[in-house]
């Protein structure tokens, strides 16, 4: 199953090589940016419209949006399987016709909070459901590309390919980031399910970043567990300044990191 690897600037870039630092994994839409800026809205706009163009009745796009993005986590995973839709075309039509440039603005919050991180001791990846062109526009929107050392993103131009929350997906982007040791991955992602399936692998670190406090009871109690010696801790924040809490040893002057 295919992902794609790429430089901030969308360049492709190899694998890294395996590096004893953990490594931290942010995803990108929702989380770098408020949900309040409205690209949840246009982007389901945009899925329906084009579902209604390839024939399917508004109210069953809708319905069929949803299912697909909780059966596959994409709704382009559905209309690929079921429909023989060109992913590309897709990205085209959805993703890629998103006017970010109206809502996206830089945060000094996140900037700060990204800059904080030691890099001496940790890595910082971006790890998302978008192509690759999408995720690389909002980082240079955001003013965050300097924070981050790669991208991992779904590679819509390969025949198959994998996505969030399936474990072919996270299993490479651990080879694509060079840390094979699930314990040493931080996470933070909006989404429950993407929380929980990362969880399964015994990824140490990761958090529910739960703005609007609709996500925490999808987690069935997992963030109520301790960490142990072989699985992970699940946190939920709802500010993403809160990782400073969630993470302190990730941030300078913070304690050793486990």
């Amino acid at each position: 199953m295919a992902i794609k690897i790429s430089d901030v600037r969308g360049n492709p870039r190899p694998a890294a090589p395996v590096d004893p630092r953990p490594l931290i994994w942010f995803d990108i839409d929702n989380c770098l940016y408020s949900k309040d800026v409205g690209i949840d809205e246009m982007m389901r706009d945009r899925i329906s419209a084009y579902m209604e163009r390839l024939g399917l009745p508004a109210e069953e796009a809708a319905h069929l949006r949803h299912r697909y993005y909780t059966e596959y986590g994409l709704a382009i995973r559905g209309l690929v399987r079921h429909h023989q839709v060109d992913p590309l075309d897709y990205d085209a039509q959805c993703d890629a016709a998103l006017p970010l440039e109206t809502v996206l603005k830089p945060s000094t919050e996140m900037q700060a909070l990204l800059k904080d991180i030691d890099r001496s001791r940790f890595r910082v990846w971006a790890l998302t459901n978008a192509y690759y062109n999408h995720a690389t526009r909002v980082l240079s929107l955001l003013n965050l590309t300097e924070y981050f050392d790669g991208v991992v993103s779904c590679d819509y131009g390969a025949q198959e390919f994998s996505c969030k929350p399936e474990e072919a997906y996270f299993n490479a982007a651990l080879a694509a980031g060079g840390q094979p040791d699930p314990l040493k991955v931080y996470f933070v992602d909006d989404s429950a399910l993407n929380i929980k399936g990362a969880h399964s692998l015994k990824w140490g670190h990761c958090v529910l970043f739960d703005e609007h406090g609709d996500q925490r009871e999808k987690l069935g109690g997992l963030e109520k567990l301790e960490m142990g010696e072989k699985e992970g801790k699940v946190s939920v924040v709802t500010s993403m300044d809160d990782l400073r809490k969630a993470w302190p040893e990730v941030f300078v002057k913070g304690p050793k990191a486990i």
